[in-house]
């Protein structure tokens, strides 16, 4: 959230996430930073490759701020483009006020520190 206060419309991460963790905690923790946050959220992996010493599980992915998926690829070599707009932005925030609402008489503001 701090990052949504001080302006930031998408976090980018590259990650590598395996066969294991992929299909449990991939989409699952892009849609809940992006709802968390309020911000779009993409995550980039390398593609799959079976020949190699660690396989990835692929599926780079955009998500928008309320947590829905709007672009995603598979597990080959991909590219995924999507549009990050401003109005869904502002539409979530204004929807779901947390940004605005933080009780900074009651603990403090740790996005100053």
């Amino acid at each position: 959230m701090i990052a949504a206060r001080q302006g930031c419309h998408a976090l980018i991460y590259p990650a590598a996430f395996n066969l294991t963790t992929g299909p449990l905690h991939w989409e699952l923790l892009q849609r809940s930073r992006a709802n968390d946050n309020q911000v779009f959220v993409s995550m980039c992996s390398p593609a799959r490759d079976m020949s190699a010493g660690y396989h990835a599980w692929g599926h780079s992915m955009v998500v928008d701020p309320i947590g829905k998926v709007i672009a995603e690829a598979q597990e080959g070599e991909e590219i995924v483009y999507a549009d990050i707009d401003p109005k869904v932005l502002e539409e979530t925030r204004s929807g779901i006020p947390v940004t605005t609402q933080r009780r900074f008489d009651v603990y403090a503001d740790v996005s100053k520190a």
